[in-house]
């Protein structure tokens, strides 16, 4: 489903990802772990168009992503929620969900039921503008947004961040929710391993912007875990 090849790319004159090959297939729900600075939002920010690329190739069921605008990588199939969320503050709820209607290929100009029906809070909200949300709140809607654009693959960078426990254990049931009974392919960034443990089917470990372990959920044993996230 999503190809990335021999990506290279730098900030400034650091160079953040090297060679970096990363695939996800349709119908998994693939954790990227790593310490803070080895370049898991970077890889994301790349995939999504949000960072110039220095070389390498990113494709999406065959097409090829590197030099599209962002906006028209969410047309194709992927959505995107950022790390800190990036809602719309002063937009009210279903304001900020009409916003992702622009980005679906059949043209829907009505927010999907299903959206609500995931996220009861936001339909009970709607009329609330996004910044009066509490931040597991505003996680939701930002989840509810990306989704509104009917995606192939939903990409999540770091969807636990600042979050109450009782959304976290929510958020997470929607994520595999979703992924097994939708077949909806999902990438997270994920640091809280209970959660990446909980929703994921596989793990990719970074370490200085390459790809340095991969496998299923079930391999992510002890000794990865104090190599590549102890601190």
């Amino acid at each position: 489903m999503l190809e990335v090849q021999g990506l290279n790319q730098f900030y400034g004159e650091s160079h953040t990802l090297w060679d970096l090959d990363l695939v996800v297939e349709e119908g998994t729900c693939m954790c990227l772990m790593g310490r803070n600075g080895v370049g898991k939002t970077t890889l994301l920010k790349a995939i999504m168009g949000l960072l110039p690329l220095k070389s390498g190739t990113i494709r999406f069921e065959e097409k090829k992503l590197e030099g599209k605008a962002a906006d028209l990588r969410a047309r194709i199939g992927i959505g995107y929620v950022p790390q800190g969320r990036e809602i719309f503050p002063q937009l009210t709820v279903e304001e900020n969900l009409k916003v992702g209607l622009g980005a679906r290929q059949d043209k829907k100009k009505n927010i999907p039921e299903r959206v609500y029906e995931l996220f009861p809070v936001l339909k009970e909200m709607k009329a609330r503008r996004g910044g009066d949300l509490s931040g597991g709140q505003q996680q939701q809607l930002a989840i509810g947004r990306a989704l509104v654009t009917n995606p192939k693959l939903l990409i999540l960078d770091e969807p636990t961040e600042g979050i109450q426990p009782n959304i976290v254990q929510d958020i997470g049931s929607i994520i595999i929710r979703l992924n097994q009974e939708e077949q909806l392919a999902v990438l997270l960034v994920e640091q809280k391993l209970p959660f990446a443990r909980r929703v994921a089917k596989e793990f990719r470990m970074m370490e200085k912007g390459r790809i340095v372990a991969a496998g299923d959920i079930q391999e992510l044993q002890n000794d990865l875990i104090q190599k590549h996230l102890a601190v």
